[in-house]
């Protein structure tokens, strides 16, 4: 039972399963006992929930190779050492991605279907088949009359002694000659041992290799386990497996080999073999990958987690076949990979989803910030996701020069960063959404198809990534309607259509020109007869969606949760200015970051800032009024260490050519008067200024950053009289002074700490370090961005600080 009153209470202190974990990358692997020891601990001061272990490729000399008895006992210490500090710990069935290593040889690999295509006379030819490359595997032959590409049919060219037997006829002629190749494709940023081919994620028997030589050993080593892992999937060009032509017979009823060239050439009847052929191929990454994975990791009693998305063809629906669906991508508004799971996970019953969060987080990293962190993570919560799942934590030893190491790209997330006394306060408060967000059930009353038979023939660079195609089918302005109406959707597909009832679907939004299979056209007629709309003309759809519960405003999500005896509803500003929104009946308001709540009519929603809201039946109070007291300008000394200098505000470090590479704190002080008051007293640092998109070029669209300069840079700690007051590091920037205060002369002391951006830009050691890794173990890695970890930074107290009195 999920009511309001038990849901409030819990909000307070949410239990330790919600909290968010990190992906804790392993390089080498090169790891120790008592550096696993000390980052645990770390992590477990810092309120997260667990590590999620991934091992990669060398930063130094390898102690302990992957798959090794040394490599196998340190992670089995890892994992005792995090039960006992209360952690969870997460494997990687593997190295790198996608799966493969040393132990796949050309029967377990990765396959791709290759086409030779040439135009002939009318003379015979005997034409011997030879492999160009170790694995090649002859498939079939045919021969077609007419010039090149003219060919309306083609007939199988008989094979025998090693040779294809090519009979006279008219000319001209075209032969194609199918040929089954190992894509080549080698594990991605593979640890020291794992190298190797990626496996053929159709074949039952290259997965069942792959648990007797790496998951096996692996989960006995490193349990008990919170669930094991299995990256997305990127096996890149992968369309073919030795057991084709029979598994096509048995799923669609008819034979492929001889129209097999209609892969190729299109003819009449093609577009439909082909929506069969990847139909087959998706329902064999099903059957010999994703069961045969469940049903081992359930022989073991732990949860199989997979990002299902990706090459090979994987359906949204496939995600049914996982104990823990899980997505990655940020963009509310649009259709991440975090919606193919979070609509997967709603559809099948699934009350926990997780995400890759904080991948290319604000590029290089050390770059991001604790409000860039929080403002990505709104962007998963609004998009279903209820647990987080940090890119990452990079395994480092603390006696390096400089920083250490780091991941390729992405945030590095650990207490190297100087604004880490932040991180209490920021993983706490994502701990009690993802709670929250786990409460009741989801409301959301649009679908949306997903046009799996168009996908499979729309081609383009990635033919068999099932997602990217289906996201590009789908016009843009559709989810972007349904959310700016103040409303949630799920993707919806022709698997999933067997689960959901036609009379729970109020809307469904289905793209005009859509091929639909013959269950799925009548499951749509289902839904009108039951009085839902199918909305297939795109201009239709802003009027035919239902009324929010409250007036939608630009920029701000909504995600509606309905628990047994109330509706909860999370709210998001995902804009660096602030925005307000007013209810038709007063509604309870729950702080994430201080749990705290208020009654109120309205609200105002800082800069990325979030709140849970429930109706309630008390009355509002009087809005609280606010005037000046004072702006603190004059007095002040900042302290880098020992060295004292007195300092006019706003003061910048980067504008100290001395301070341009300094990442650490510095001490801000001064005397301020205070008034004698009954009134709460806040110290208010300003709103911060937004910058617009493109201020930092060079960072990709898909880096996510708040989009604001704030007043602090980034991250402080107040004090008054000795009182630790609070430590701000996102909007409104303010801190209640009330209890610390005292009548007349106050000792004021802020202690600013920025990110280790500035350090990685003159961190000269972690270049080497990344050279001598490619001369000794090849080039596996390119560091992201780090020539501009220097650029647009904004370090300091960078605000004339203000006294405010409220009534």
């Amino acid at each position: 039972m999920a009511t309001v009153d038990d849901v409030r209470r819990q909000f307070r202190n949410p239990p330790p399963e919600a909290r968010p974990m990190m992906r804790w990358w392993w390089f080498g692997p090169s790891v120790d006992r008592d550096e696993i020891d000390r980052e645990l601990n770390a992590m477990a001061a810092a309120g997260l929930g667990g590590a999620e272990v991934s091992f990669v490729y060398p930063m130094a000399p390898v102690t302990a190779p992957f798959g090794s008895p040394e490599f196998l006992e340190l992670v089995g210490h890892a994992s005792r050492t995090a039960q006992a500090l209360g952690l969870r710990f997460d494997v990687t069935l593997g190295s790198g991605w996608s799966y493969g290593g040393p132990h796949v040889g050309t029967a377990h690999a990765a396959r791709q279907l290759h086409w030779d295509r040439r135009e002939i006379g009318a003379a015979a030819y005997d034409v011997p088949i030879a492999a160009a490359w170790p694995g090649d595997e002859f498939v079939a032959a045919y021969v077609g009359d007419g010039s090149a590409g003219a060919p309306t049919s083609y007939v199988e060219v008989p094979v025998s002694d090693g040779t294809i037997h090519v009979p006279a006829g008219g000319q001209p002629r075209e032969v194609l000659i199918a040929t089954s190749r190992v894509t080549g494709q080698n594990v991605k940023r593979a640890a020291a041992g794992a190298e190797g081919h990626t496996l053929d994620h159709y074949s039952a028997a290259a997965a069942r290799e792959h648990i007797r030589a790496v998951a096996e050993p692996l989960l006995k080593a490193a349990m008990p386990v919170g669930s094991v892992f299995c990256d997305s999937l990127e096996v890149y060009g992968a369309d073919w497996t030795p057991a084709i032509f029979s598994e096509f017979l048995e799923r669609r009823g008819y034979d492929l080999r001889p129209r097999l060239y209609e892969l190729l050439v299109d003819v009449d009847g093609a577009r439909e073999l082909r929506i069969d052929f990847g139909r087959t191929l998706s329902e064999l990454y099903e059957d010999n990958f994703l069961k045969v994975f469940q049903a081992w990791a359930a022989e073991h009693g732990v949860p199989f987690r997979i990002q299902s998305y990706g090459e090979p063809p994987a359906t949204m629906s496939s995600y049914r076949f996982a104990d823990i669906s899980e997505g990655e991508g940020w963009a509310w508004r649009g259709i991440p990979e975090t919606r193919w799971a979070s609509s997967a996970a709603n559809i099948y019953g699934q009350s926990v989803v997780s995400a890759e969060v904080w991948t290319w987080v604000h590029s290089p990293s050390f770059r991001a910030t604790p409000l860039d962190l929080r403002g990505e993570a709104h962007e998963h919560f609004l998009s279903g996701v209820n647990h987080l799942i940090g890119h990452g934590w990079p395994y480092s030893p603390s006696d390096r020069p400089g920083l250490g190491w780091i991941f390729y790209a992405a945030g590095a997330l650990d207490d190297r960063n100087p604004w880490w006394p932040a991180a209490t306060a920021l993983f706490g408060s994502l701990q009690r959404l993802s709670w929250v967000l786990r409460q009741g059930t989801p409301v959301r009353p649009v679908k949306i198809y997903i046009p799996a038979s168009d996908a499979y023939v729309a081609g383009g660079t990635e033919p068999r990534n099932l997602y990217r195609v289906v996201r590009r089918l789908i016009p843009e302005a559709v989810p972007r309607t349904i959310r700016d109406a103040g409303l949630d959707f799920d993707l919806i597909d022709d698997d999933a259509i067997t689960t959901v009832d036609p009379a729970d679907v109020p809307v469904i939004v289905v793209p005009s020109g859509t091929t639909l299979p013959t269950r799925t056209r009548a499951w749509l007629d289902a839904v009108t007869a039951a009085g839902g709309t199918v909305v297939t003309d795109l201009s239709t759809l802003a009027d035919s969606l239902p009324p929010a519960a409250f007036t939608p405003v630009e920029d701000v999500g909504v995600v509606h949760r309905r628990l047994d005896d109330a509706d909860l509803y999370f709210v998001a500003n995902t804009a660096a200015e602030p925005r307000t929104l007013t209810f038709p009946a007063a509604m309870e308001r729950w702080n994430p970051l201080s749990a705290e709540s208020q009654t109120i009519h309205s609200t105002t929603l800082h800069p990325y800032e979030s709140a849970v809201l429930v109706a309630t039946t008390d009355v509002p109070g009087a809005e609280p009024s606010s005037h000046l007291v004072c702006a603190v300008e004059g007095g002040w000394t900042v302290a880098f260490g020992k060295e004292v200098a007195a300092v006019r505000l706003p003061h910048r470090w980067e504008d100290d050519p001395a301070r341009t590479t300094y990442s650490g704190s510095a001490t801000y002080r001064t005397e301020v008067d205070l008034p004698a008051t009954t009134d709460r007293l806040l110290l208010d640092l300003g709103p911060g200024t937004p910058v617009p998109p493109d201020a930092e070029p060079y960072v990709p669209g898909n880096s996510y950053r708040a989009l604001i300069t704030p007043p602090v840079g980034v991250a402080a700690d107040i004090y008054l009289n000795g009182v630790h007051c609070a430590t701000l590091w996102a909007p409104p920037y303010q801190v209640d002074l009330t209890a610390a205060a005292r009548p007349g002369a106050n000792d004021l002391r802020i202690v600013v700490h920025n990110t280790a951006a500035n350090a990685l830009s003159a961190d000269q050691h972690l270049l080497d370090v990344a050279a001598e890794s490619a001369v000794t173990y090849g080039r596996r890695f390119d560091l992201q961005h780090v020539e501009h970890a220097t650029e647009y930074l904004n370090s300091g107290l960078l605000a004339v600080p203000r006294i405010l009195r409220q009534a």
